[in-house]
C-alpha cells in the first residue's frame, strides 16, 4: 500500500503529464480538431490508476493525500472525459468529500457541470463553455440563469459577469456542423448518449 506522500507524488505526477502534453499540442494547433489521441491515450492510462486509487482509498482526501494531491486528483477525473463510469462515480465520493470539508466546493461545480454538458442537461454553474448556434464560445446552457449567480458564490466562483471571454471570430457553419456531429458521435460511442 502506498504511503500518502507517494500517493500525492504519484497524483501531481498524473497531473503534470496531462497538463505539459496538452500545453504541447496547444502550442501547435492540435486540440481544435477533437480529441486528439496524445490527450486521450494520457486521459484513458490516468483514468485506470484513478479506479485503482479511488478502489482502496475512496476520494483522495486533503487529508490524504493534502491540498495539492487532492487538486491533482479532481484534475485527473475532470479530464477522464472518455470515461462517464469514472466521472459519473467520483462525483458522489466528491460530494462526500466537499461536505466534510476535504476538498473544495468549486471542484464539484466544475465536475457536476461538466457530467451535465456530456450527458446533454443544462448545468447549473456555469463552468462549461461550447460553440453556440452563431458560432461562438459561450457559456453552455443553464440550469437556471436567474440563479446561477448564487450558485457560483455559494461554491467560492465569481458571478458569471466576472468569468471574461475574449472576443473572437465565430467558428463558421460548415465547421460547426462538422464539430458538432463528431462531438454527438463520440458521446454516444463512449456512454455519454444514447
Amino acid at each position: 500500500m502506498p504511503t500518502r506522500l507517494t500517493l500525492r507524488t504519484e497524483l501531481l505526477a498524473m497531473r503534470e503529464e496531462d497538463l505539459r502534453v496538452r500545453q504541447e499540442h496547444l502550442q501547435v494547433g492540435n486540440l481544435e480538431g477533437g480529441y486528439h489521441p496524445d490527450m486521450q491515450a494520457i486521459h484513458e492510462k490516468n483514468a485506470f490508476r484513478m479506479r485503482e486509487i479511488i478502489a482502496q482509498h475512496g476520494w483522495p482526501t486533503r487529508t490524504l493525500v493534502g491540498v495539492d494531491g487532492e487538486e491533482a486528483a479532481w484534475l485527473v477525473v475532470q479530464h477522464a472525459i472518455g470515461e462517464p463510469n469514472l466521472l459519473r462515480g467520483a462525483v458522489l465520493l466528491l460530494e462526500e468529500a466537499v461536505a466534510a470539508g476535504e476538498a473544495p466546493g468549486w471542484q464539484l461545480a466544475y465536475l457536476s457541470d461538466r457530467i451535465a454538458f456530456f450527458e446533454g442537461r443544462p448545468q447549473r454553474y456555469g463552468t462549461h463553455f461550447d460553440w453556440d448556434d452563431a458560432g461562438y464560445n459561450a457559456v453552455y446552457r443553464l440550469e437556471d440563469p436567474r440563479r446561477v449567480d448564487d450558485w457560483r458564490m455559494s461554491v467560492g466562483l465569481g458571478t458569471l459577469c466576472e468569468v471574461s471571454r475574449d472576443q473572437q471570430t465565430p467558428m463558421d457553419q460548415e465547421r460547426l456542423r462538422q464539430y458538432r456531429a463528431g462531438f454527438a458521435a463520440w458521446a454516444r460511442t463512449v456512454g455519454w448518449r444514447k
